[in-house]
């Protein structure tokens, strides 16, 4: 896959997106120390501010910066409206405190906060697709992309009507929608994002090269039949539907271990570092959440279900993001920064601008973190619970703090 960053716009457009994104990070686990996890549910209204709070302020801030990094770079063609990039966070970041504030305290809210987000989002989703427009010819990652916003803008559908529901503006069932609007956006959009990416990231990072992409393509084809059987199990309220999704989803991750496997085997060079530690550590947690979900099919429990996202979302998707965040934001700021002077006068090396302790003290705390809230989701332990949420906002903390300190090297 070839690489270029002819056509990366300039840091200071992304950089808010990261700034924004592992702000929220901490906000959001310190609300959890609210949560009581012996009688909590998936289905509470303050889970879901929490959630959207947590995705919409953390996840999907982050992943709209990179991609906006990382889709000219990845299809050698230049953004078909880069200016945009400049209204989508500050309406993203203001729609999600509406939303959240919503769901927790104003229901009257949501539908306000909903249509902010979704303008947003539609603004990314247009601009990505106008951008991929102008690719000659479309291949695998390039498909992945296309993809996973054909999958968010159906998500947002589902999102704002549910928004209005839960508002008291229309009369629908909202818990009918509910599994169909997760599946669209969290599996659909963030999990192609992130499946599709790691082709490009991984290869890049490991130097690995003569490998088959079979296996990923493969797993794009099963996870996206799952998505839309899922979705039709939330629209005919269908059993089998739903569990065909899930098994096809299933699917779909075991194919991409092995593909992710594949890639291991054929590196030239990985570096035992922040990056290497936490893609490790996103890939363990994410083969226990495939088995736990292979236990649910068969016994499904809402602390089982608790668990399952509890060790997706913090160790799978934050270590996935944080770990890219340390890898690439260096980079970003050296070669607009430094680049210029290389031969000139004498410049850092990558390595010097990656604050090593603290990030290792952050890997320490956020992997302890992520751990003993999984245990005590587990035995439904809040006191437990408490100290693995302690441990994580250590974590997110440092986070915040290397990102500042790599932003702002000199």
């Amino acid at each position: 896959m070839a690489i270029s960053q002819e056509f990366a716009p300039p840091f200071k457009l992304i950089a808010p997106y990261f700034i924004i994104g592992t702000l929220v990070y901490p906000i959001a686990i310190l609300l959890l120390y609210g949560f009581d996890i012996k009688t909590i549910s998936h289905l509470d209204a303050t889970v879901l501010s929490w959630m959207h709070l947590l995705l919409l302020g953390f996840v999907m801030m982050v992943i709209f910066g990179a991609m906006a990094q990382l889709v000219p770079v990845v299809l050698e063609v230049g953004h078909f409206a880069v200016e945009l990039y400049y209204i989508i966070y500050p309406l993203l970041f203001v729609g999600t405190l509406m939303m959240a504030t919503g769901f927790a305290f104003l229901p009257a809210l949501l539908p306000y906060g909903g249509v902010v987000v979704l303008i947003s989002l539609l603004v990314f989703v247009f601009e990505t697709f106008m951008t991929i427009k102008r690719v000659e010819k479309m291949n695998l990652v390039m498909s992945s992309v296309a993809l996973a916003n054909s999958f968010l803008f159906f998500g947002l559908i589902f999102g704002i009507i549910m928004a209005l529901g839960f508002a008291g503006v229309i009369s629908i069932d909202i818990m009918a929608l509910l599994k169909g609007h997760i599946y669209l956006v969290f599996i659909g959009y963030v999990g192609v994002t992130i499946m599709g990416m790691s082709m490009v990231l991984l290869p890049m990072f490991w130097l690995s090269h003569s490998f088959s992409w079979k296996s990923v393509t493969y797993a794009l084809w099963f996870v996206s039949f799952g998505v839309v059987f899922v979705v039709l199990s939330s629209l005919f309220d269908s059993r089998y539907f739903e569990y065909g999704g899930y098994i096809l989803t299933l699917i779909a991750l075991f194919l991409y271990f092995y593909q992710i496997y594949t890639i291991y085997k054929t590196r030239v060079r990985v570096e035992n570092d922040i990056y290497f530690r936490s893609v490790v550590f996103a890939y363990i947690s994410l083969w226990i959440a495939l088995t736990l979900g292979v236990l649910y099919l068969f016994e499904p429990s809402q602390r089982l279900l608790l668990s399952i996202g509890w060790i997706v979302v913090f160790g799978y998707v934050t270590f996935m993001i944080t770990g890219h965040l340390y890898k690439i934001v260096p980079f970003l700021v050296w070669y607009e920064r430094f680049s210029p002077y290389v031969g000139k006068q004498k410049v850092p090396m990558l390595a010097d601008m990656l604050p090593k302790r603290s990030a290792n003290l952050q890997f320490l705390f956020s992997t302890t973190g992520v751990i003993i809230g999984f245990v005590a989701m587990l035995t439904k332990n809040s006191e437990i619970f408490h100290v693995g949420v302690t441990f994580l906002l250590m974590g997110a903390i440092f986070v915040f703090k290397d990102l500042i300190y790599m932003m702002r090297f000199k």
